[in-house]
């Protein structure tokens, strides 16, 4: 899947990931190719990714995750 990183200043990542881990406000969330489409809010925390050169994080202070068609943009501060 398609895996989107953006901030207000900068694209941080962009590229194939096979799983993403969000800091959702309702609780963190897991996602995996072929996910449900979603709309979430983002708390605090730290999303982490699997790309195809290894695992990696980005620590976050809040923000909006968009899950669909196996895109996943995920819009931060």
């Amino acid at each position: 899947m398609t895996l989107k990183i953006i901030s207000a200043e900068d694209i941080l990542f962009q590229g194939e990931a096979s799983v993403v881990h969000l800091p959702g406000t309702m609780g963190a969330f897991t996602v995996l190719p072929g996910h449900a489409s979603l709309i979430s809010t983002l708390t605090p925390g730290t999303v982490r990714y699997t790309a195809t050169d290894g695992e990696h994080s980005v620590e976050i202070q809040g923000g909006i995750a968009d899950v669909d068609s196996n895109i996943v943009s995920v819009c931060i501060y």
